[in-house]
Order: structure tokens, then sequence, then C-alpha cells
């Protein structure tokens, strides 16, 4: 009850601040939030619209915390969805939230370490470089000179997430419970995969561990930079690593300045993406033009560099798999195989008639095939097999949801850098070198190489288990036992059929006997017990009868 009073107050507290900064018509166009407008009937309403929208929303959206602030941070990178003024605002909150007090930080440093700062850094900049939702960073330098950033999770940002976490579950089960659509659309598992999500950023050592996995599966790489985190200064709400030196992905007139070649990163950039979701399987899931800078020691070859690694995706083999094979399906025009896979994978039930639903992914893919990225938008494409998806009755897969996020970061930021990239020529040879080490000849042998040992035992056992075979089969004693549901309910079934034909036999006979003995008046109540038992066996014995 508490927690259902604390969730409805929560939902007032959304609209009160939406019509504070002259956002009422988001409370009418939006469903969840129509049956508490009534209040604001009854309330003085000051609603402030003499800022632009742009600025009104990311106050808003600064204001109602965490949650909706990495939402504003995701809209952000989609320049093609939003008006350039409301893009522009909402791009703040990728860095430029409101900071808290340095004198909290120095609290929380100060607890975590235990002991005053200036004993573990040589320096502490109390001037943030950076706020963002749920963290902000600071610079430092180590006693050795090192210079490193410090990121401090915001105060209190647990409480906050989980007040708003209730908030969403609340919305996901009413969505359950009355929503025609939330079969197919699992907004509860929705949730509880956001949830995983943001939870695991408020523990800066598991940032941590992302960023050393990271960091060993591009060593040595020319396309990315992974700072280096120093462990002994890492608490759960302190991560210290190595301060990057770059420009950030979205100072477009730097780099040109600077001479880059605007083409060669973007195309590294959509590199690094597929490299990421199917060569290593661990993918940086927030990437968002505040964590993305660039190194341009050399123009020609710029190199990514990449920090705030709270959000990371992995994908199951299954998943990797079958996503491979619609990405090259789809660069083939090979819709026969889209759909078959959405079929295969039990993405669409298995009824669908196959025809139908890759006419409908044709008529979707066919027109922007081929084209610049200037030409096409992910989102619009996804809004129509959105819309298709709905005939065939196809279930989201809230395991990709991070996946489907990050893409759109990809697209906004290629198109920010490159409009003209051909996004399929790019992705082609990345996804068709990932292919042929998961099936062709060099995967045979790297697995055969993986399972040496085990290959090694069993050919050691071979020969005593072929000679113990042998014994048995020369005393006519091998036996075969077959296990399987099918076999067990087969024997079941005859087994029935010869209990019942058993009862059958039986039970007539008997039944005869006690006919003849009464006939005869020799058995007395013998006559009348076998009868009796005759007809229970009989009974017992007709067809359909276990």
């Amino acid at each position: 009850m508490i927690r259902r009073r604390r969730t409805l107050l929560r939902l007032i507290v959304i609209q009160r601040v939406l019509v504070r900064h002259g956002l009422d018509e988001l409370i009418t166009a939006t469903h969840f939030l129509r049956p508490l407008r009534f209040f604001f009937y009854l309330l003085p309403r000051r609603s402030d619209r003499s800022a632009p929208l742009g600025v009104r929303i990311r106050l808003a959206l600064e204001e109602l915390g965490p949650i909706f602030v990495k939402f504003g941070q995701a809209v952000s990178t989609r320049r093609d969805l939003l008006p350039p003024d409301v893009a522009d605002e909402l791009a703040k909150l990728q860095d430029r939230v409101p900071p808290f007090p340095s004198s909290e930080a120095l609290a929380v440093l100060h607890a975590a370490y235990g002991k005053p700062v200036a004993q573990v850094f040589a320096r502490f900049d109390e001037q943030p470089l950076a706020a963002a939702s749920i963290a902000q960073v600071h610079g430092a330098a180590l006693h050795d000179g090192t210079e490193v950033i410090v990121k401090l999770l915001r105060p209190g940002v647990a409480k906050l997430i989980d007040r708003d976490l209730e908030v969403l579950h609340t919305l996901a089960r009413l969505a359950d419970r009355y929503w025609p659509n939330s079969q197919r659309l699992r907004p509860r598992e929705v949730v509880r995969e956001y949830e995983k999500t943001i939870v695991d950023e408020l523990d800066l050592l598991r940032e941590g561990a992302n960023t050393a996995q990271l960091k060993r599966n591009f060593e040595g790489s020319e396309l990315l930079y992974v700072p280096e985190v120093y462990w002994d200064y890492c608490r759960p709400e302190a991560l210290v690593q190595e301060r990057i030196y770059g420009i950030p992905i979205s100072d477009m007139k730097a780099l040109r300045a600077a001479g880059t070649d605007i083409r060669l990163l973007a195309e590294n950039g959509v590199e690094i993406f597929f490299t990421q979701v199917f060569r290593h399987n661990f993918f940086h899931a927030d990437m968002h033009p505040g964590n993305i800078f660039v190194i341009v020691d050399d123009p020609a070859r710029p190199k990514y560099a990449a920090v705030d690694f709270g959000i990371v995706g992995t994908l199951s083999p299954t998943d990797q798999h079958y996503l491979a094979e619609n990405f090259l399906a789809f660069f083939d025009r090979d819709y026969h195989k889209i759909a078959k896979l959405h079929i295969d994978s039990g993405w669409v039930p298995p009824d669908t008639r196959i025809d139908e639903l890759e006419s409908a992914v044709r008529t979707v893919c066919e027109p922007i095939f081929n084209k610049p990225l200037e030409e096409i938008s992910f989102a619009q494409v996804l809004i129509r097999l959105f819309e298709t998806a709905q005939r065939f009755n196809m279930e989201i897969q809230p395991q990709l949801i991070l996946l489907q996020k990050t893409l759109f970061n990809i697209e906004g930021l290629g198109r920010e850098l490159y409009p003209q990239l051909d996004l399929w020529q790019t992705a082609h040879p990345v996804l068709k070198r990932w292919m042929d080490e998961q099936v062709g000849a060099r995967a045979v042998i790297g697995s055969i190489r993986s399972n040496l040992p085990q290959l090694r035992e069993a050919l050691r056992a071979l020969p005593g288990v072929l000679h113990r075979l042998s014994e048995q089969a020369a005393g006519g004693q091998l036996n075969f036992r077959l296990q399987s549901p099918e076999l067990r309910r087969i024997e079941r079934q005859l087994e029935a059929g010869r209990r019942q034909r058993f009862h059958l036999a039986a039970g007539g006979a008997l039944l005869v006997a006690g006919v003849l003995l009464l006939g005869l008046e020799v058995a007395g109540y013998s006559g009348w017990i076998a009868a009796a038992l005759g007809a229970v066996l009989l009974l017992r014995g007709r067809p359909g009868r276990p």
C-alpha cells in the first residue's frame, strides 16, 4: 500500500513538473497521464512558456531525475526526428547536467577512502569536468604525477532511481493487464531488462571491470583506444582511470580544423560497432556523443577514444547467429531468408505464412537499399517494421533492446559525421568475416583445437571401451537402452493394450462360468461372485479406459 501511494504521488509530481515548464500538452497526449489530468483543473496553473520549447523540455527532464535524463540523452542523438533547437538542448544532457556541490564530492571521497582526499591524490579539481544524470567527473593527479579522472556517484541517486523504477513497474503492470498488445510487446519484461541495466550503472567497480574487458578486446587496435583503470583507487562509488585528451565527437568544427579524415572516421565507427557485437560479443551500449572522443595525432588515421562503460551489452550465441544471418540476408536482399529466420527463431508464431512475411519485409526494406545514410532513417524503417510486426504478432525481444538503442546512437553519430556514408558497404565485409570465422574451415579447426584435451582423453579411453563392448557382444550380454518420451509413450500404450486384452478375456470367461454355475444351481454364491468379478473385469477392459 505504501509503495502504491508513493507511485501515485510520483505520477502527480511528474505532471506538476510538466505543467510548471509549460508542457501541458504532454499530459493530454500521454495515455497513462490522462486519468490524473483532472487534478490540475483544480490547482493554479502557472505554466512558464517564456523559454523555448527545447529549454523547457531539458529543464523538465533534469528536474525529474536520472531515468528521464537518460531518456533525453538517447533521444538527443536523433536529429532526424527532432527540431534542431530541441536536439541542441537535449544534447546538453549528455555531459552538462547541473553538478552537485564540491563539498558533497569531497564527502563521498572521504567516506570511500576513509581518509582526507589530499592523502589520496596529489591534486583534486573541485570544479567538475562534466556532470551527468548518475555521476560526475573531476580531474585529478596521482602522487606519481599521472593525470586521471575521478568519477563519483551522485549522492542519493540510488534512491531516486528506485523510486522511478517503481513507477515504470506500475505502468508495465497496468499495460500488461489492460493493453491488448501487451502479450506481444511484453512491457514487464522490457522494464525488468531496463532495471538490470540501470542498476548495474550504480556500481562503479562493475564499470571499471567493463572498461578493462573492452581495453583487452581492442589491445593494439588502430580503431579504438580505451583508458587504463587504476584499481587501487577504485571503490563502488568512485572510479579512477586514465585521463583522455581528444576532440569531442560532436565538435565537427574542431575535427575539420584538425584536418581529420571524416569519412574514414565514420566508416571506422561502423566497424567498431559490428566488431564489438559479433566478434567480441561485448559492446559499449551508451555511445552518445558525450562519451566519444577523437584522437587526431595523425589526422589521416583518426582514432576513437571511448569513456563511460557503465552500460555494456552481450548476446547469447543463438541471438548473435540469428542477427548476423538477418543482417547478411538484408544486405543480399534475401527477404525469404529473413522471413524464415524470424520463424525459425520463434520471434513470430510458427504458423506464420512465410510468403506473406517475406512480402511485408520486402515492402519495408527495398526502398532504402543502397541509399546513403543522409537519405534514410533507421528510426523510420524500424517504425514501419514495427507496424508490420503487429500484423504477424511478432513478440518484442527484451534482450535486444540495448542493441537497438546502440544502433540508433551509431546512426545518429554517423549522420552527424558523414551523411554520405554507405552503411551497407561498410558493414557487410565485417559480418562476412565473422560468419566465416563461425562456420568456415577456420571455425572447425578452432573448435577442434579448443576441444583437443577432451578429444585426447576420449581417444585414450577408446580401446578399453571397445574391448568391453566386444566381450559383452560375444557373451550375449550386450543390451541397448533407448530413452525418449516418444518411446516411453508407445511402451505405455502397448502395456495398456495388453492389460485391456487380459481384462476382456478373463472377465468374459468368469462371466460365462458364473452364468453357467447359476444355471446349473450347483455353486450357490460362487456363481454370483464369478459373474460379478467377470463384469468388473469387462468394464475395466472396455476400449478407452487406461
